[in-house]
């Protein structure tokens, strides 16, 4: 194990943003949204085949939810799963100008990165 000391950077509190992805506003409100369906599913003890028939998506729309799969939905769709499942969602929103973390650059490699300077 290396013994030398670690160095602390803060985050934005957008863990899509830090890492440069570009729609990372709308990727953390979608992951927000998963998170809240599988708590729910939790505390339901719901699997998908379950919830599928509770709600009348697809079992596998679930098992994608649960696995962070995020790519096919949208903001909307998953809130309708939530409604579905019994719960009302209220969103906050705040505007402000981009500001990028202090000591973090946007790196464009190919790939969405970030580094610290």
């Amino acid at each position: 194990m290396n013994a030398g000391k670690l160095e602390m950077v803060r985050g934005s509190g957008n863990v899509f943003r830090d890492l440069g992805r570009e729609k990372a506003d709308t990727e953390q409100l979608k992951a927000l949204l998963a998170a809240e369906i599988i708590k729910v599913l939790d505390r339901k003890e719901l699997t998908p085949p379950p919830a599928g028939v509770r709600t009348g998506f697809a079992a596998a729309d679930f098992s994608r939810i649960r696995n962070a799969d995020l790519d096919g939905f949208t903001a909307d769709r998953l809130i309708s799963i939530l409604n579905r499942l019994g719960i009302q969602v209220e969103i906050e929103i705040r505007v402000r100008p981009f500001e990028p973390v202090l000591g973090t650059r946007i790196v464009s490699t190919g790939k969405s990165a970030a580094r610290r300077i």
